[in-house]
Order: structure tokens, then C-alpha cells, then sequence
């Protein structure tokens, strides 16, 4: 799980051209928008849709089920390794 949540950190940094911070300096528990990282719902989308173009994942769902997936780098990694597991079950 540890390099799914460094490419999530990756992944964050490059599509959302975060140029002054590093994969490092993302707290995986953090959250990810308001407080800790910032992001707000531009940047949530354009999140989901590098997601789903790097992991072949979707994000639908009720909007407080969506939301607790982005919370953090944790959270996502969590969702992305359950649906994976899905698509080869």
C-alpha cells in the first residue's frame, strides 16, 4: 500500500501542478482539501479524472460517500486497492 500512496502523492502533484511541494511533504492521514493540503472542488475534479485515467477506476456514488474517498491519501489508496481487488475478483 505504501507505493500506491506515493503514487497518489505523485499523481496529486503533477495534476494539479503543485510546483513548491514534494510527495514528501503530503501526510498520508492529512486531509487532503479545507485544511491540510488545501484543495478545493476544482481540484477535486480534475483528482477524479486522473484517477480514473491512471487506475481505471470511477468515482460514482452518493456525494458523502465521494467525499470520504478523497479525505485523504489513505483513504483514496484504500478505495483504488478495493476496486482493483473488484476488477479481478
Amino acid at each position: 500500500m505504501k507505493s500506491l500512496e506515493q503514487e497518489i502523492k505523485e499523481l496529486i502533484i503533477t495534476s494539479l501542478s503543485l510546483e513548491d511541494i514534494k510527495a514528501e511533504d503530503i501526510e498520508t492521514d492529512a486531509p487532503l482539501f479545507v485544511e491540510g493540503l488545501g484543495l478545493d472542488s476544482i481540484d477535486a475534479l480534475e483528482l477524479g479524472l486522473a484517477l480514473q485515467k491512471r487506475y481505471g477506476i470511477t468515482m460514482k456514488g452518493e456525494k458523502d460517500e465521494v467525499r470520504a474517498r478523497f479525505a485523504s491519501v489513505a483513504t483514496l489508496a484504500a478505495y483504488i486497492a478495493s476496486q482493483r481487488g473488484q476488477a479481478t475478483a
